[in-house]
């Protein structure tokens, strides 16, 4: 049965997060609630690759699958989440912008305290998914074919160097994409990714536009258990809708700009 899947997006896990992460990030205590909720309620989580890999070979999917995953490559997300996540015994996918992890790759963008490549390893050695999100994070849909292959390029031949394996899934940073991004995701060797959208994911939308949902700081516990058992998404993400819809047209402006100076060049 090809049954909608939620699969949550966090982004940090701090105590005292700084003011540009503040609200998409959640409290240790908060998300060890959220973790603990899924697991009473038995959930099954999957990592994005074993999502994919069923929905391709048309397998049953397990009882109340879930997917949790992470963006950036917040240090939070080895002090306060790996704990909690080994303890259930839960898989989750870590999404890392190579250039803000700290190290030999670090290009100084990182919005808050960054991973080390050290912890990273540690994450995947726990058999936490590390995918791509890209070199610096941009938006990628705002780039042209070269910086766009190269953020992608990048960002995967940074992370098989580290880790000695290359990454199969991949995010977009701030969700943004576009039929050219998808396809240069595809030919950089991804082999599926995550947008945002504030839904549930379906086969339907394919590998490389899959939906995900926001948690944040202000997500309680019953909107969290709402927001599992994939219950009133749209009302909960109304405003979002909203918002994103007016700032895609100041988006499409940009990028017929953007195009425009291309062609010149």
């Amino acid at each position: 049965m090809n049954l909608p899947v939620p699969i949550l997006m966090y982004h940090s896990v701090a105590h005292t997060p700084n003011r540009a992460t503040r609200a998409l990030s959640v409290a240790p205590e908060a998300f060890a609630e959220q973790m603990a909720l899924l697991g009473d309620g038995g959930f099954t989580p999957l990592t994005t690759a074993q999502l994919v890999a069923a929905w391709r070979s048309s397998r049953p999917l397990p009882r109340r699958p879930v997917l949790i995953t992470f963006d950036d490559g917040y240090e939070g997300v080895h002090r306060h989440a790996l704990p909690v996540l080994a303890q259930h015994g839960f898989v989750s996918t870590l999404f890392v912008s190579t250039g803000w992890i700290r190290g030999a790759h670090d290009t100084g963008g990182g919005l808050d305290s960054m991973l080390d490549w050290d912890q990273v390893r540690a994450l995947a050695d726990s058999g936490v998914e590390v995918g791509g999100h890209s070199h610096t994070h941009p938006q990628l849909d705002q780039l042209g074919d070269e910086a766009l292959g190269w953020e992608l390029l990048r960002c995967k031949e940074i992370v098989a160097a580290e880790l000695g394996t290359r990454p199969a899934s991949f995010a977009y940073p701030y969700g943004y994409s576009s039929r050219r991004v998808r396809r240069a995701v595809r030919e950089a060797g991804f082999a599926q990714s995550l947008a945002v959208g504030n839904a549930l994911a379906r086969r339907r939308q394919g590998p490389y536009a899959l939906r995900r949902v926001t948690v944040r700081r202000t997500t309680t516990i019953d909107e969290f258990a709402r927001l599992a058992h994939g219950q009133a998404i749209a009302r909960t993400f109304a405003r979002d809708r909203a918002l994103t819809k007016g700032y895609a047209v100041v988006r499409r402006a940009r990028k017929i700009y953007r195009k425009a100076t291309w062609t010149r060049v």
